[in-house]
């Protein structure tokens, strides 16, 4: 070699090694200039590209490497890596068998394999691709938390736990498998290790995609709020600056801006389902007798989504519309639910061992005309399935509470209240807007018969009884400031939540201790097995009160059908606005307020006016049988209109556009 070419070579490998890629990019290319077809040279400048996430100047790069060294295993491996970050799973397959047929000895290539086959939802493939990379190289700290993730993603939590311990114990600074650990004990409900795993992560890598976000969802789960200003700020910040930083879920429950979720969601669109055109434009049929419609979802079990769902399912009018489900999760054997779904739909498709890409095929091969998506960007939400465009049209609704922020969705389902025609701007999709509320409720989801009594319920006797059953993610420091003071005006009240978890239920009472209000004046509801038992015991509440800025949802209805107020106030945000949208459907607009000291004097003024109170309940117990809320045949024609109007727009070749009913 070239003494000057070599001298080139290893300086830039050092300025690569400190992750210095301008000045390697610059030793790279006086060397190129020296010897333009070197493979050494060409592949280490598509590195670099890649780092960059320039991919298609890597591919380049890397193609005119393999021209000049067509058996190098090492450029085959990393042309593999830049399909799979391009999402390009079937070449990147290619591109590592041909690696691995060069040098079957490459764990690397083995090891990259299994985090395609990962990507494809082939886990158990995955799993002995890793394993093979393992047995070349016992060492390889990176395969072991791969096959890890393998293993979580198949529900074998502790054989993952044990699997990213052993990389850590061969390398304690790899934050990668610090951060796959905290996510598997978020699986098993240990919140308080999984935050210390996510801190380990940063601190040995700030930038480490998407981990701030999950540290936050994981303190808001047990109530632990320390510097949760200061965390959110940075978050922000990091937003703003269209860092890869939290998924947009976890911004939902102390953030009420809009323009935040969206940016949010959008970066988390781009970068885990950018819009896919592999499987080509979808061709336009004829105007069909019946629509086909099908609903994605890795929910159809014992679920919220599901159980507000299952009767608008089985009443879709079949002479208008064939129905099909497309069950993206497992449910437990044995789940009622999930067996009253399967009944519901014309066509029940259980998807869950399918790539996304698969599954979108066969979507486009059933001839669905609309694909709705009852998930978002929540857990097992499989997104990308949309990517590849499974139906030309494409919904979001009421799985997630706000903008998908992807560019092949084409609408969101919402109401007046939800999305006001000011607050278009925040929504990637074109906003349909439905009547009266966007929620749906299953009239069959009753409450038993069983009478409880204050007593087993660990309710004092005569006391006033506020009662909040939204989950713990819901809770933050300014609504317990709120609740704190609305206790502290209110003698001889109570304030009855969901137990949620161990470590919530510690320090929320901690929390409300600081804030000068007892232990014994926050009472903790156990887990209900039943539905309908947790609906029957809402009536010894006297008052809900809402969370915010997420604000209840499946919960809110539920109060509402058991003849219990809730009082709410409105926000900015989807999250912030459903219970409000819920209360202008029942015709009870005097339960929403507009700010929090509103809605503070509202809820003392309602607690210690007996006649007051007694006067909305009365309402609302009138309003639940009148008003358009609990009216699923109803909301059922509604939806099918906006269906009808959405499907007309495409055959009439019309963009999508925003639609009232």
């Amino acid at each position: 070699m070239n003494p000057q070419l070599g001298f080139l070579l290893n300086a830039s490998l050092e300025f690569l090694r400190n992750s210095n890629l301008e000045s390697a990019e610059l030793y790279l290319k006086q060397a190129l200039r020296l010897e333009p077809n070197n493979p050494h040279v060409l592949r280490l400048l598509g590195v670099i590209c890649a780092q960059r996430k320039q991919y298609l100047e890597a591919l380049q790069y890397f193609n005119k490497s393999l021209k000049s060294f067509p058996k190098s295993a090492l450029v085959w491996s990393n042309l593999g890596n830049v399909y799979l970050e391009m999402k390009e799973y079937g070449k990147a397959l290619e591109a590592y068998d041909k690696s691995i047929k060069i040098d079957p000895k490459y764990e690397e290539a083995w090891s990259n394999k299994g985090n395609a086959l990962y990507e494809l939802k082939r886990f158990d493939e995955a799993i002995a691709h890793h394993d093979k990379a393992l047995n070349l190289n016992p060492n390889y700290f990176q395969a072991w938390s791969n096959k890890g993730n393998a293993l979580h993603e198949l529900k074998r939590f502790d054989e993952a736990i044990a699997h990213h311990d052993k990389a850590l114990n061969l390398n304690p600074n790899y934050f990668q498998a610090w951060s796959n650990k905290g996510n598997v004990l978020i699986e098993l409900k240990q919140f308080d290790e999984a935050i210390a795993h996510f801190d380990k992560a940063l601190s040995l890598n700030p930038c480490i995609n998407w981990v701030y976000g999950d540290m936050l969802h994981a303190k808001m789960k047990i109530a632990d709020w320390s510097n949760l200003d200061d965390h959110y700020v940075n978050i922000a910040k990091k937003v703003l600056l269209h860092e890869r930083v939290a998924i947009p879920f976890s911004l939902l429950p102390i953030n009420d801006d809009a323009g935040l979720h969206q940016q949010a969601a959008q970066i988390f669109a781009q970068e885990k389902y950018p819009e896919n055109p592999s499987l080509g434009p979808i061709l336009k049929l004829a105007k069909k007798e019946k629509i086909r419609i099908a609903y994605f979802s890795p929910d159809f079990r014992s679920h919220p989504v599901s159980f507000l769902t299952s009767e608008l399912f089985e009443i879709h009018d079949r002479n208008r519309f064939e129905v099909v489900a497309f069950s993206l999760q497992k449910a437990p054997i044995g789940d009622e639910t999930h067996e009253r779904l399967k009944k519901g739909f014309d066509q029940f498709i259980e998807v869950d061992t399918m790539s996304d890409q698969e599954i979108a095929q066969l979507a486009r091969e059933l001839q669905i005309d609309i694909a709705i998506d009852l998930a978002g960007p929540t857990q097992y939400a499989r997104t990308k399935i949309f990517s590849y465009r499974a139906a030309p049209i494409q919904v979001n609704w009421l799985g997630y509470p706000g903008t998908i922020g992807a560019n092949f969705i084409d609408y969101i389902v919402a109401d007046q209240t939800i999305i006001p025609q000011s607050h278009e701007e925040f929504y990637s999709e074109k906003v349909v807007r439905l009547p009266n509320t966007y929620m749906v409720d299953d009239s069959k989801r009753l409450a038993s018969s069983k009478a409880f009594t204050k007593q087993e319920c660990g309710l004092p006797e005569n006391a006033f009884i506020f009662c909040c059953f939204n989950n713990d993610y819901k809770f933050n420091p300014r609504v317990l400031d709120s609740w704190s003071r609305i206790l502290l005006s209110v003698e001889n009240s109570i304030l009855w939540i969901s137990e949620n978890n161990a470590y919530f239920r510690s320090n929320i009472a901690a929390e409300f201790e600081r804030r000068g209000i007892r232990s014994d004046r926050i009472i903790f509801a156990k887990r209900m097995e039943m539905m309908s038992d947790h609906l029957a015991r809402y009536s010894l509440a006297d008052l809900f009160l809402d969370t915010h800025p997420y604000s209840a949802h499946t919960t809110a209805l539920d109060s509402l059908k058991t003849g219990i107020p809730i009082l709410t106030y409105i926000g900015q945000s989807f999250a912030s606005r459903v219970v409000a949208s819920l209360l202008n459907a029942i015709d009870m607009p005097e339960l929403i307020a507009s700010n929090q000291t509103e809605y503070e004097a509202l809820a003392i003024e309602l607690a210690t006016n007996p006649t007051k109170l007694a006067a909305i309940k009365q309402k609302l117990i009138k309003n639940r049988l009148s008003s358009p809320l609990f009216d699923t045949p109803l909301f059922t024609r509604n939806l099918e209109t906006a269906y009808i109007r959405m499907y007309e727009k495409y055959q009439a070749e019309l963009p999508s556009d925003h639609i009232v009913i």
